[in-house]
């Protein structure tokens, strides 16, 4: 099996390129995630670095996680390694910058979510779809609120609804749109971040996310518990992934 990413050091040794490189869905499976947490722990801790950008090869940046790994005998490996992603992301010395394209839904968008700053396509769909599947989404469910506001984040979360790019900006899900996401993410770098002191960087992010960093770990640990030990005991929850992958309409109990 093929690699899952490409990962290269640009402008001089500065910049982190991840890129997905599964198109044209680049599912956030086991492997996906293993391989993204790989390439951050293998350089997150390289002094010279000043930012990363995470793009995805193809028309889209993700549909989402693998329904077959969220089944109850799979879900609790792969809840735990995703989360453990992005408690890496969350704690990235550096800036991430994501460049988004196509879809970017369900585990891609809490991927996604976990970096700095977000640049989206203005025709790009973003959204988190778990709901439509009987279960919710543990990690948007601790970083949306954070980047959209309480009540924003809970029409998302409780609709499973896709937004445009350009609707992503109105709502502050994503920080700016770009018919090129990746270029205005390098023009990001380059203007603002390449000539600054990687050291006092690593600093300055430290003192601007502590107290974010602390409390949205808190509550994915918490919500990670509620999914595991109490929604995944539910008929619902099994009966809708099933559905899914079975491509028949869900019948639920509600219980």
């Amino acid at each position: 099996m093929t690699v899952p990413l490409k990962v290269w050091l640009d402008r001089d040794g500065r910049l982190l390129r991840i890129r997905l490189d599964r198109p044209k869905a680049n599912i956030i499976d086991g492997e996906m995630i293993a391989a993204l947490d790989t390439a951050l722990a293998d350089h997150l801790d390289n002094t010279g670095l000043a930012a990363v950008i995470l793009d995805a090869s193809g028309p889209h940046f993700s549909f989402g996680a693998s329904v077959a790994e969220h089944m109850p005998d799979q879900c609790a490996e792969m809840l735990k390694s995703l989360h453990g992603l992005v408690r890496r992301m969350l704690n990235s010395p550096i800036p991430i910058l994501v460049a988004i394209r196509g879809q970017c839904l369900g585990g891609g968008l809490e991927v996604a979510a976990a970096g700095q700053m977000l640049i989206a396509a203005p025709d790009a769909s973003l959204g988190q779809p778990e709901m439509q599947l009987g279960v919710f989404a543990p990690a948007a469910s601790c970083l949306l609120p954070e980047r959209v506001g309480q009540s924003v984040a809970e029409d998302l979360l409780y609709s499973g609804r896709s937004v445009s790019g350009q609707e992503a900006a109105s709502i502050g899900l994503v920080d700016a749109v770009a018919d090129d996401p990746e270029a205005a993410a390098l023009a990001y770098f380059d203007g603002h971040l390449a000539d600054k002191s990687a050291s006092s960087l690593r600093m300055a992010v430290r003192a601007a996310r502590t107290t974010f960093v602390e409390r949205v770990t808190a509550k994915i640990n918490a919500v990670e518990k509620l999914y595991l030990e109490e929604l995944m005991s539910t008929r619902d929850a099994v009966e809708g992934l099933e559905a899914f992958v079975a491509k028949r309409p869900a019948r639920w109990e509600n219980r």
